[in-house]
């Protein structure tokens, strides 16, 4: 069985929290599932770098923004499998296009095309959880990609469709999907369970949570999204379809630990 979890820029904004992310994937690892781990840039490290980009060019050339933002998650990625290691599991870091992430030439809003090879495949029968750097792929002219808001949970949504993946964990500041913004309304209340298309809904009307690319591309492959808070315990929501809603008591026994307790067979 295969999972991909991904963690977000605030899961990992420091290295207590970035430690924290790898003994999640290293418990579900251990629990026999070949994981892969999707990063995003550590805190508000994008945000960083387009102002430092912004004091040097007045409009800069959107392959080379791509080019240049890219590097966030790259580090990231590098500092998780860094971390997984420390913790004695065998890990790699892979860019976006060391992985195969394929997308077509619009810089700065990229969609993903398909996986252009099989390293993440090899890496995991060798038994190494694989970080791969979100929101980031290669176009057939061999440039480096961004895919725009919410690309690296478009990247780990692509990869669980693309590998197999009975699931794709998204790690976040949230504990779940919710019918309005918890911050800000203290009786919202949070949905167990969701489907593809009232996602699509809530993501199109502003929610945060997840963006609709990544949805969109969850329900045209029927990959179960689990959305869970980094912070806290909690099975979070599921956003599925109806048939699958089936398996959803199996793919809660994955708890935030990540310590398989029931799996999906």
């Amino acid at each position: 069985m295969r999972i991909v979890q991904k963690f977000g820029g605030t899961s990992l904004s420091d290295a207590q929290r970035l430690r924290a992310a790898a003994g999640r994937a290293v418990a579900l690892a251990r629990s026999g599932v070949q994981t892969v781990v999707v990063v995003s840039a550590q805190g508000h490290m994008t945000d960083q770098l387009i102002a430092d980009a912004a004091a040097v060019a007045a409009q800069p050339s959107p392959r080379e923004m791509d080019a240049y933002l890219s590097a966030g998650e790259q580090m990231c990625a590098g500092l998780m499998a860094m971390a997984i290691a420390e913790l004695g599991h065998p890990a790699v870091s892979l860019t976006g296009w060391q992985a195969g992430i394929g997308t077509d030439s619009v810089h700065g809003s990229a969609r993903v095309t398909g996986l252009g090879n099989d390293r993440i495949c090899r890496e995991l029968d060798e038994g190494k959880i694989v970080v791969v750097a979100g929101f980031q792929g290669i176009d057939r002219a061999g440039d480096i990609t961004t895919l725009g808001r919410g690309g690296s949970d478009t990247t780990a949504v692509a990869l669980a469709a693309w590998l197999g993946a009975a699931l794709c964990q998204i790690y976040t500041d949230v504990d779940g999907v919710y019918d309005r913004d918890p911050r800000h309304f203290p009786d919202a209340r949070r949905y167990p369970v969701i489907g593809y298309d009232a996602m699509l809904a809530l993501a199109r009307q502003g929610a945060q949570v997840l963006h609709d690319r990544c949805v969109e591309i969850a329900k045209q492959y029927s990959v179960p999204i689990q959305v869970l808070s980094s912070f806290r315990p909690g099975a979070g929501t599921i956003v599925t379809d109806a048939a699958g809603s089936i398996f959803t008591s199996s793919i809660q026994g994955y708890s935030d630990s990540g310590e398989k307790s029931m799996g999906r067979p």
